[in-house]
């Protein structure tokens, strides 16, 4: 193996720490919130999605703790590169638990609502009333939707700090949580008032919720794993640290021009910077000196990049990203 294994600087390292807190605290309350709406469910189709989406919204955390286990272990000869991606690879099956859960749901309250089935939701007995149970259920799809929603308020500063994708995906996972239970609540108050195909209709939306946040977490965990370009936290925008790293290299006295490629490995950032130097400037062993104060340099210009390479080269080609070029091509083709 070539290189130390990465460590978080110092003030990151309380936010790590509450990142492992605030995963845990999610499997607990979660399972809390499962265990409510599991006991209250019933025979309504509604009820049931919504208590399986609030356990598969307790996977990703479990996921996480399991991969902050292993992510800053150091390179072996088997994995040369450390386990930095071992929170990428957690979450890519995570994602395809929760597209999987999702179509089978769906497809289950839409064979409900095709067979017209009407939900047989009865009554409970509560401290000497006669209560209908689909007013217990709209209570515990309450509790549930304020548990999810404060664990994503939680979660995002810390995200934020971290530049943590894993942890942002939850929290907007949780945060969302309020659009499922509250579908399921309307879903509820529209049997109590005869509209039976309201309880079916309410689960196959919670179910359209869980397959979009399957597939929307699948997308980025294989652009992840396929070296994309970093993008900002959220969003599908590329982040401009390559072009910051690529001109700070353009203003070393030695070297003729620079290109960066960049990567994402879990909560690190690694690549190469390709610099062409000048001709005769200075010897082969001078080459490698600054070749690696170089790379200590731009590594202490975000505190993600590790492990970046300075790899010297003859010259560099100029190219066009594709989406600019197939644009280019659009508008000669219309002259």
């Amino acid at each position: 193996s070539v290189g130390q294994p990465f460590r978080f600087p110092p003030d990151k390292w309380e936010d790590r720490r509450k990142l492992r807190k605030l995963s845990a605290l999610s499997v607990v309350m979660l399972l809390i919130a499962t265990m409510i709406t599991g006991l209250t469910a019933g025979q309504s189709q509604a009820m049931k999605t919504a208590w399986i989406s609030d356990f598969l919204t307790a996977v990703p955390p479990m996921a996480l703790l399991v991969a902050l286990r292993y992510e800053l272990r150091g390179p072996t000869e088997r994995f040369p590169e450390g386990y930095s991606r071992a929170i990428s690879v957690a979450f890519l099956v995570t994602a395809i638990v929760l597209s999987m859960f999702g179509l089978y749901l769906l497809f289950d309250s839409a064979m409900k609502l095709v067979r017209r089935e009407h939900p047989p939701i009865g009554t409970v007995v509560l401290l000497g009333h006669q209560l209908w149970l689909g007013w217990v259920m709209i209570g515990a799809l309450f509790v549930s939707a304020l548990i999810g929603f404060g664990l994503g308020k939680l979660k995002v500063p810390v995200a934020e700090r971290l530049q943590s994708k894993a942890l942002h995906a939850e929290a907007v996972m949780n945060r969302a949580e309020w659009m499922s239970e509250g579908a399921a609540i309307i879903g509820l108050t529209l049997v109590a008032f005869g509209l039976w195909w309201g309880d079916a209709a309410a689960a196959a939306f919670i179910s359209v919720e869980i397959i979009r946040d399957g597939w929307k977490n699948v997308r980025q965990v294989i652009a992840d794993l396929m070296d994309e370009s970093p993008t900002g936290l959220g969003e599908q925008e590329l982040e401009p640290l390559p072009k910051r790293l690529r001109d700070e290299a353009r203003q070393r006295r030695w070297v003729k021009n620079a290109a960066v490629r960049l990567r994402e490995h879990g909560h690190t950032l690694t690549g190469e910077v390709f610099v062409v130097p000048l001709r005769d400037t200075m010897s082969a062993e001078e080459l490698i000196d600054a070749s690696g104060t170089l790379a200590a340099e731009l590594e202490r210009i975000d505190w993600r990049l590790h492990g970046l390479m300075v790899v010297p080269v003859r010259e560099l080609e100029e190219t066009s990203p594709p989406r600019v070029a197939q644009r280019e091509e659009s508008r000669d083709a219309a002259d």
